[in-house]
């Protein structure tokens, strides 16, 4: 299955949507330091899952959902 029709990865890019808007809205002193690492954080949600989605086996799959629950 596409990565891009899994309704897990709709919702987490939904969910970096939101993050990206709500760090628009942090002071200019955390832009760089906390907004960074939430945008990293978030980011890496759909990233895994996209990923897990490319390989082989559900076991090596469910090893990068479980990476993007850790998050």
């Amino acid at each position: 299955m596409n990565h891009k029709e899994m309704d897990v990865w709709k919702h987490s890019m939904d969910l970096v949507e939101k993050i990206y808007e709500l760090i628009a809205k942090f002071p200019s002193e955390e832009k760089y330091g906390l907004s960074g690492q939430m945008k990293r954080a978030e980011v890496s949600i759909p990233s895994n899952i996209a990923e897990g989605a490319t390989r082989k086996s559900n076991k090596e799959f469910s090893r990068f959902i479980s990476m993007s629950l850790d998050r």
